[in-house]
This record gives C-alpha cells, structure tokens and sequence, in this order.
C-alpha cells in the first residue's frame, strides 16, 4: 500500500510540474517591437507614398500596434490613413507565430473637388516566422472596414542584416486595387 501512495504522490507531482510548464507561454525568436518605413506603389491611378508603422510588445502574449500611410495619386487625390489597435501574438512553432490584430481606423482624402473622412474599424489573421535564420515571412488575411469594406490578402519576406534592422518587400491584393512595398525595420528590443 505505502508502495501505491508513493507511486500516486509521485505521478501527481509529475503532472502538475508538467502542467505547470506548459502554461509558460514560448516566444519563438521573433520580436514585435519595432517601426518600420516603407515606399508604398499602388496600382491605381498611379499611387505612392509612404508608410511608417510599429509594433510594441506587451508582457505576454499581447502587443499594441500603430501606422501612419500617406499616399498622392497622379489624379490630385492625396489619402492619409491612420492605425491604432492592439493584437495577440500565439507561439505555433519554435520559428513561427499566429498573429491577430484588431485596430481603430481614420481615414482622410483630399481631391480637388472637396475632402471626405470616414472612420471605422481593421483587422487581420495571419503568420509570421523565420524560413532561416536571416530570412522572415509573413502572411496574413486583412480586412478593412470604413465607408466600403475591403478584404485583402498581404505575403511580405524581410532579410536581417543583424538582429535589429532588416528589409524587404511586401505585396498586398485587394479587390480594388494591389500594391507594393518596399521597407526596412528598426528592432528595438
């Protein structure tokens, strides 16, 4: 009997170790604070312009998120959209994270007839991870919601220089329009 309990005591302790480790969140290598600068090409009506975008890790599994695109058209038409909202970052493998956003949108657009604001609502699903230890992918399902809905799918790679800057491409399909991308990241922590 005194045999049992000790087996008992024995694989309680084992399990509630066992659970207890399981509870600790795992980070793979990827950071999320960080700002980045981007050119932005869209396809319609000859759009560029810029983006400046960052990322701030939060203990845990939670970041907050922000960005800041300004885009002149060929047409006079200039469009500013601002970005402010938070996500959840889950571990889905040693290199690689599931990404959730949720964010609060303002968009503004100047055209030579007038100007017209809307504010509304983004949010986006996607994967981030390192295919190798300088080079990352993401991929990630987005869906924007102001005056008209768009949804739009986003594949972007970045190549690391060292450990706090890289760069790369990224490109976007919408239903209206794609674009282009081309940036670096300034990692912070």
């Amino acid at each position: 009997m005194k045999k049992i309990l000790l087996l008992l005591a024995a694989l309680i302790i084992h399990t509630t170790a066992a659970a207890q480790t399981s509870q600790q969140p795992v980070r793979s290598n990827l950071s999320y604070s960080f700002a980045e600068l981007r050119f932005v090409d869209v396809d319609t009506s000859g759009g560029d312009g810029f983006r400046l975008a960052g990322s701030y890790e939060l203990d845990g599994p939670w970041i907050l998120v922000g960005a800041l695109t300004a885009l002149d058209f060929n047409n006079n038409v200039d469009s500013t959209l601002f970005e402010i909202g938070g996500g959840y970052v889950w571990n889905y493998a040693h290199a690689f994270d599931l990404v959730g956003t949720l964010r609060l949108v303002r968009a503004e657009v100047d055209t030579p007839g007038g100007d017209a604001d809307d504010s509304g609502f983004a949010f986006s699903a996607g994967a981030r991870g390192l295919l190798a230890p300088q080079f990352e992918v993401r991929g990630s399902v987005n869906h924007i919601n102001l005056d008209n809905s768009d949804t739009y799918l986003q594949l972007a790679g970045d190549y690391y220089f060292t450990e706090q800057v890289s760069a790369g491409v990224s490109l976007d399909f919408a239903g209206d329009s794609d674009s282009i991308s081309l940036g670096a990241r300034w990692f912070f922590e």
